[in-house]
């Protein structure tokens, strides 16, 4: 090829790809027609002058939810494609995506049982209103403390049922009491036992995993003494509903746990569908104790840390 016209091509071709010409102001500027620039990009594209490579971030994290398929046997990964690693950005993409999922999976007669906090608060303002029959809404953990924290319960309640035309039933109870007699006495109530026998007939849970970190909500409602915080902050990768493990996903400390009102997380294992909805640095270890454990077998992060939990052993 001639040096005069192959100047010519390459020109076109970073008028039109870089500099966003379309093809009749090319053709003014190198004094030729429109179809001959039309013919110096074909020829940049068939001379590897001009590679065309195209990013499609659904094809990418859709690989990578195949991935943690595989490694943690889930029914069903979800990776949501973030612009950038934050956690109040990770909680808005998250709670769009689990929010999509649970409209398409909730049938007529299903019991739906939900955690608290910020990121299942993100989940439920995205719901849209679904057209069900007889679906049941129930809080799992209790969430009531002397703190004026907000755990956001009441709101996560009463957005699920208004999605899907329940009237939900709430768990009036603190998350984790002083002594295994008060947890006893609250239990042996006829109408708290009902809630909490809801919460076990539930085929659908919803959950996150709270980090081990002071400024997380679990650890600003007053709940621990401070051995508690001692074993939590030596043993504990993470929480779910209220329940401390460690990084095989074993409870840390029974004590604790026997202190601690809801669900119990083996029954977490028994759910047609246990989603975990959770991102961001501080939750990587929580969340892979948490699979290690086998409480969920629905996954919905983000494709940073999916990418941390298929790098982690």
């Amino acid at each position: 090829m001639e040096n005069d016209k192959l100047k010519k091509i390459i020109e076109a071709a970073k008028l039109y790809y870089l500099l966003d010409y379309n093809q009749n102001e090319i053709a003014k500027m190198l004094g030729v027609s429109r179809p001959t620039v039309s013919r110096f990009l074909q020829t940049a594209k068939n001379e590897g002058i001009v590679q065309i490579k195209i990013m499609d971030p659904t094809e990418d994290v859709q690989n990578i939810a195949e991935k943690l398929e595989q490694k943690f046997n889930l029914k069903k990964a979800i990776v949501a494609s973030i612009p950038q690693y934050e956690n109040n950005l990770i909680k808005n993409y998250l709670g769009e995506k689990a929010a999509r999922y649970i409209e398409e999976v909730v049938q007529d007669g299903d019991i739906i049982g939900l955690t608290w906090g910020t990121t299942l608060y993100h989940v439920a303002i995205e719901l849209q209103q679904k057209f069900v029959k007889d679906v049941k809404v129930v809080q799992l953990k209790g969430g009531v403390s002397h703190s004026e924290t907000n755990t956001y319960a009441s709101e996560i309640l009463y957005l699920f049922g208004k999605a899907f035309n329940s009237t939900p039933h709430h768990l009036p109870l603190p998350a984790i009491v002083d002594h295994v007699v008060v947890k006893q006495a609250m239990e042996a109530d006829r109408h708290i036992r009902k809630i909490l026998e809801l919460g076990k007939q539930s085929n659908i849970a919803v959950f996150t995993v709270g980090p081990i970190k002071s400024e997380s909500l679990l650890f600003q409602l007053g709940y621990f003494t401070d051995e508690d915080l001692k074993m939590i902050y030596s043993k504990a990768v993470g929480d779910i509903c209220s329940r401390f493990f460690d990084s095989n996903g074993v409870i840390c400390n029974q004590s604790l746990n026997d202190r601690t009102l809801g669900m119990d997380l083996d029954e977490l294992k028994q759910k047609d569908l246990s989603i975990l909805v959770a991102g961001g640095a501080n939750k990587i270890d929580g969340i892979h104790g948490a699979l290690k454990g086998g409480y969920a077998n629905v996954l919905v992060t983000d494709q940073f840390t999916a990418n941390f939990l298929l790098d982690k052993e």
